[in-house]
């Protein structure tokens, strides 16, 4: 999991928060952090039943602390020893959920294989070789779902992601395009110009927490990160169905 720069910088700074003074509830641990680390977005603090710690939602991750902000404990995960649950991780499952149906599906290239009753979001970068693997490797395996690829390309690690996105948009069978791109790595041939919604993807990329490709979203909101095997993939699908 990789952490923002600036929780990084929290994670770094440990040592000052021992001048904090002592704090009694989800209110004050989350009104202490922001006092130390102005910077910081803080989504939520609960109080877990565990040791009396505290779970903190910034940065897309979740991180824990005591009553008093005496420590931080970031990239662990707090397992319950009697059901061996991994509470964090179904924590963070519902923490970064999604409205499914507020999805502007319309600027994603629609995909339909078998039936096509079930439903898979993708944001991917056209560059990113994890995003071809995950089709080339897993999603071929999967039947009867309507996948819709939101072409998301992150210039910084790709320069040229954007203009290749624009080229696979605008073909006149941008399917086609997509595909001959994952499977043979061949962009259309003609130069056609047309309205692309990579801002606007991107927009809602950054509003819901996307930050790395590929990202999946299943119907019931829930989010998968990387290349995953397709039997996991198979299981969300089925899980988002119930």
């Amino acid at each position: 999991m990789r952490l923002s720069g600036a929780l990084s910088a929290v994670l770094l700074s440990i040592g000052l928060l021992g001048s904090v003074t002592s704090v009694a509830d989800e209110a004050s641990v989350k009104k202490a952090l922001e006092a130390a680390y102005p910077k910081i977005k803080v989504d939520s603090v609960t109080k877990t039943s565990y040791a009396g710690l505290y779970e903190i939602f910034m940065g897309g991750q979740i991180i824990y602390t005591d009553e008093k902000f005496s420590f931080l404990i970031a990239e662990g995960r707090l397992v319950d020893p009697k059901t061996k649950k991994d509470i964090t991780g179904e924590r963070l499952d519902e923490l970064t959920k999604i409205d499914f149906n507020s999805l502007p599906l319309d600027q994603a290239i629609k995909v339909v294989k078998g039936n096509g009753s079930r439903k898979l979001v993708v944001f991917s970068d056209v560059d990113c070789p994890f995003c071809k693997r995950l089709e080339q490797n897993e999603l071929t395996k999967i039947n009867d779902v309507t996948i819709y690829t939101f072409l998301y390309p992150i210039e910084q690690l790709h320069p040229d992601a954007a203009n290749k996105s624009r080229s696979i948009w605008c073909a006149s069978n941008r399917v086609k395009a997509w595909q001959d791109w994952i499977f043979n790595n061949k962009l259309p041939s003609s130069t056609a110009k047309c309205e692309v919604p990579l801002e606007k993807v991107g927009e809602l990329a950054r509003k819901i927490g996307v930050n790395s490709t590929p990202t999946m979203f299943f119907e019931n909101g829930k989010r998968m990160l990387g290349a995953q095997p397709s039997d996991e993939i198979e299981k969300s699908l089925q899980t988002a169905k119930k």
